[in-house]
């Protein structure tokens, strides 16, 4: 047989145990914080049937979603078709209902919209979930984009207060600031003020374009922005009265000012200014500790989709895009059957706060390793002298192990080193007479002899 090279698909990881032990902490870390506002956790399926996830997306999206082939012979299944119909082409649209009925998800969000319904009468409303899992994407692998990658979301359904949109800047505040960031931005902008900008220049059929535009405005300058809304169809007219509302300036109060008097002709828009004031009286309540809450015009997010607050989240201690976003959306069961169920919900960049996180080391020692002690042994006498030893600390929650007799010390020390092993007990033929162990700090090389009542009294500190 022929050896094959050992590899992994385009777009996917493999992630080395201290890869996987400083995810986790982001993970864990996170969690703690939405069980702390009262979200549970729950878990889909990695698949789900094909019917549920098509048109969700937008024709772009859909083929991204990668599909599962039915089990068995499902080409004949194709060929009994054109049997009993000539008309039947063997094509990929035609061919697709037939030879695949499921795909791997493509998010979060439409698998949680499809438990909501299909659980409805189950669920206590609001509804306040978190979902921590791998999604699959048919994307051009490049930097920082993969085929597949975690998704970290939150969401409440059955709620229009703006309570939960206060609640979710917290919970960002919390959560990034326990990871160690010391600066980092919180953006917030509303739906409605977008539509309430494009109403004033009589542009509602527009909003999509205008908000495209000036969403670049921090990548193309107002020249670029302007020029390309005279591409998309505005006037010098129109780009005269939407410049001030693009380029406001000052804190978040004398923004929302500015624009009440800009918007004091939009329903709309007087309707958005209000409900993010209202988010920002009930932050002005809360002490924020490290974030900064800036209300961002220019921040648009998937327009399509949300319906209300929108945000965005970015670090200003690195290079990086968000880490984090979200909004409020109406309607999100109402493409399964269950119609005005309004939700708002967030997500964190999990693979960009990791890098952010390493560029700024700021992984705390304890995720390099995952052992606190290992029990070294010159001999079979010392293994089996030390195997109830070793038993006993992990009673204690100690995570120790235990090298197995036959190698050298050195090599045992080593493997020490090599997993960031902090504590090494040494066991030979002395220690077994004397009950005295020796106990070698690793980092700093002490070694001090110590009882086995002595060690297990300072797990503490191991």
């Amino acid at each position: 047989m022929a050896s094959i090279k050992p590899s992994v698909p385009k777009g996917t990881r493999d992630f080395s145990p201290t890869e996987m032990v400083r995810r986790n902490y982001i993970f864990d870390t996170i969690k703690n914080v939405f069980r702390k506002y009262g979200y549970q956790q729950i878990e889909t399926p990695s698949m789900e049937n094909l019917s549920t996830l098509t048109g969700k997306y937008g024709d772009e999206g859909d083929k991204l979603i990668f599909k599962i082939l039915n089990s068995g012979d499902y080409w004949s299944d194709a060929e009994n078709r054109k049997l009993k119909d000539e008309s039947f082409n063997y094509n990929s649209k035609s061919l697709l209902p037939i030879i695949s009925e499921k795909a791997l998800r493509y998010d979060l969000t439409v698998p949680f919209a499809r438990y909501v319904v299909q659980h409805q009468n189950e669920i206590t409303f609001p509804f306040k979930r978190f979902q921590v899992q791998p999604v699959w994407r048919a994307d051009r692998p490049q930097k920082g984009r993969y085929r597949e990658f975690y998704q970290c979301d939150a969401d409440v359904v059955g709620s229009d207060s703006l309570l939960n949109e206060a609640e979710f800047v917290l919970i960002y505040d919390e959560a990034l600031s326990t990871l160690g960031l010391k600066d980092f931005t919180i953006k917030i902008n509303n739906r409605k003020i977008l539509s309430g900008i494009a109403e004033i220049i009589d542009k509602a059929d527009n909003i999509i374009d205008l908000t495209v535009a000036i969403d670049k405005l921090d990548k193309i300058g107002l020249d670029g922005v302007i020029k390309e809304l005279m591409e998309r169809g505005f006037s010098a007219d129109d780009i005269e009265k939407i410049k001030p509302v693009i380029l406001l300036e000052g804190t978040n109060e004398q923004k929302l000012e500015s624009l009440r008097l800009a918007l004091i002709n939009s329903d709309t828009g007087l309707k958005g200014c209000d409900e993010i004031e209202t988010v920002f009286n009930y932050i002005a309540n809360c002490q924020l500790i490290t974030a900064n809450l800036e209300l961002d015009i220019t921040l648009a997010r998937g327009l399509n989709y949300y319906t209300g607050a929108i945000f965005e989240v970015k670090t200003n201690e690195v290079a990086m895009g968000s880490i984090g976003g979200g909004g409020r959306y109406d309607d999100l069961t109402g493409m399964f059957g269950l119609k005005g169920l309004t939700g708002v919900g967030i997500s964190f960049g999990a693979d960009r706060i990791y890098d952010v996180m390493e560029e700024l080391n700021l992984f705390p020692a304890e995720t390099a390793q995952s052992t606190q002690l290992l029990i070294c042994c010159f001999d079979k006498e010392g293994e089996k002298f030390g195997f109830p030893i070793i038993q006993e600390l992990r009673k204690q929650g100690v995570s120790a192990e235990l090298y197995p007799a036959g190698a050298k010390l050195k090599k045992q020390l080593d493997y020490a080193n090599g997993k960031h092993i902090p504590y090494v007990i040494i066991i030979g033929s002395e220690e077994i007479e004397s009950g005295l162990l020796t106990l070698k700090n690793m980092e700093t090389g002490v070694q001090e002899k110590r009882t086995v009542e002595q060690i297990i009294a300072a797990k503490g500190k191991l």
